[in-house]
C-alpha cells in the first residue's frame, strides 16, 4: 500500500459512482489508504472484484430520489461525499430523450446525493466535492448533453456552497482533463484523437485516475479549509493553451 500524503483517519467517505476501474475507484482507494472508512456506489450489481473487497458497496441510481434518500437515512456519519456517477456517450447525446437522462445522472443525480446528505454533513461539518469537467467550459459538439450537465455541476458547487456555508460544510468541484478510464476507452481508440491531445497538453499526456484522486483529496483536507465554491481544473494545462 502506498503511503498517502493525507491523513484521514477515521472519516467516513461515501463515493458516489465508483462501480467500475476509473476516478471515482481510485478516489475511493486513495482515501481508504489514508485511513478513511469508504463506502462506495455503482449503478451496476456489483463493484470491480478487487474493490468489492475493499468497499461497502451498494448498488443505487442516482435518478431515484426515493432511492438515495433511503441510501442516505442508513448512513451513520458522512465527513466527505464526492459526486462522481456520470455517463456520456459520443455522439449520440443530441438525441432529447438520451440528453434528458445524461443531465439526469450527471448534474440532478450529484443534487439528489448532496441535497439526501445535507443532514448527515451538516452534523459532520462536512465537504462536498463534484465532479466536474473541462467541458463545463468547453463547447463539445459530440457530447453536449454531457457539457451541459458538467456546467451545471460547476455552477450547482457555487451555489451549494453558498447555501450551506453557514452549516459549515464546504462544497468544491475538480474539473479532470482528458483521464484514461473505461469511458474515454472508445475515444482513445481513435490514435489521431489521442495524439492530438497529448500535443495540445502542455504536460504532454493524459491524465490519471489518481491524478484527480489527489486534487479530491486536497479539497477535503484542512488544507484547503478555507475554499469553497471553487472548481479545481486538473487537465495537464490543457486548459490554459
Amino acid at each position: 500500500m502506498q503511503r498517502s500524503r493525507f491523513d484521514f483517519d477515521g472519516a467516513q467517505v461515501v463515493v458516489i459512482g465508483a462501480s467500475r476501474a476509473g476516478i471515482g475507484a481510485a478516489i475511493a482507494r486513495a482515501f481508504q489508504d489514508a485511513g478513511a472508512q469508504v463506502r462506495i456506489t455503482g449503478v451496476e450489481p456489483d463493484c470491480a472484484p478487487e474493490d468489492a473487497v475493499r468497499f461497502d458497496y451498494t448498488q443505487l441510481d442516482v435518478t431515484d430520489t426515493a432511492a438515495v434518500r433511503s441510501y442516505a437515512a442508513a448512513l451513520p456519519r458522512v465527513d466527505v461525499l464526492v459526486n462522481c456517477a456520470a455517463i456520456t456517450r459520443r455522439g449520440e447525446e443530441m438525441d432529447p430523450d438520451f440528453f434528458l437522462k445524461v443531465v439526469d445522472i450527471n448534474l440532478t443525480g450529484s443534487f439528489r446525493c448532496a441535497e439526501a446528505m445535507h443532514p448527515a454533513l451538516r452534523a459532520a461539518r462536512g465537504t462536498v466535492i463534484n465532479i466536474a469537467s473541462m467541458y463545463a467550459r468547453f463547447g463539445s459538439p459530440r457530447n453536449p448533453a454531457y457539457g451541459a450537465s458538467k456546467a451545471g455541476v460547476e455552477q450547482l458547487t457555487k451555489s451549494l456552497a453558498i447555501a450551506w456555508a453557514a452549516d459549515g460544510i464546504r462544497v468544491n468541484a475538480v474539473a479532470p482533463g482528458f483521464i484514461v478510464t473505461q469511458q474515454s476507452a472508445g475515444a482513445r481508440q481513435d490514435e489521431s484523437f489521442t495524439k492530438a491531445i497529448e500535443a495540445r497538453t502542455p504536460l504532454a499526456r493524459w491524465g490519471q485516475p489518481a491524478d484527480i484522486a489527489g486534487a479530491v483529496m486536497f479539497l477535503a483536507s484542512d488544507a484547503a479549509a478555507f475554499m469553497t465554491g471553487a472548481c479545481l481544473p486538473v487537465d495537464g494545462g490543457y486548459s490554459v493553451v
